[in-house]
């Protein structure tokens, strides 16, 4: 498989950069809620916050790269082309799903930056964006929060679409960003 996107099909870049991306937001929403399970203050607790701190910032890194593969490289075209309306909807929900992969982890790094904490990223400790602002890090928090239940219903609307592009529309919407088989 090429690295690169054609106009038929994306490439091995695209291609794993979006399941990678996946994999990494699952996590991310697991570690925020199976911490729930334990005390506050538990050592579990606090080592699930800090792989969802890790893991966060992690999207938000590789959200840049997804976005400069975008922009250097074609989006095949759907056969046979969707209507208009379905068109302009992907693009609404592709939008926000990269709001989503910018603003939450960028949230995610105020609120620890206002609240006074370390901002761990894989052994290192990322500088604070803000000075300490414990009323400023709660009102982020809940932007962090809404953020993380509109993914929830935008990563399933995006899902549930490629599902039905591929069983009912049965166009190559999904096809296109699966990896090739050797026949």
């Amino acid at each position: 498989m090429d690295w690169k996107n054609t106009s038929t099909r994306y490439g091995g870049l695209s291609i794993g950069l979006h399941w990678l991306m996946l994999l990494l937001i699952a996590a991310v929403y697991a570690c925020i809620e199976l911490k729930g399970f334990y005390p506050k203050g538990s050592e579990p607790r606090e080592l699930l916050k800090q792989w969802h701190f890790i893991l966060g910032l992690t999207v938000f890194a590789l959200v840049w790269l997804r976005l400069l593969a975008r922009l250097i490289a074609p989006t095949p075209r759907i056969e046979p082309a969707p209507p208009a309306w379905q068109a302009f909807l992907a693009k609404l929900v592709h939008l926000a799903l990269y709001a989503l992969m910018i603003g939450a982890p960028l949230a995610g790094w105020l609120i620890l930056s206002a609240a006074g904490k370390p901002i761990p990223f894989w052994g290192l400790e990322l500088p604070p964006l803000i000075g300490e602002d414990r009323e400023l890090a709660g009102q982020i928090k809940e932007l962090h929060e809404l953020a993380g239940t509109l993914g929830y219903w935008l990563i399933g609307l995006h899902a549930a679409a490629g599902l039905f592009h591929h069983y009912v529309m049965r166009d190559n919407t999904l096809k296109r960003m699966l990896p090739a088989r050797d026949a």
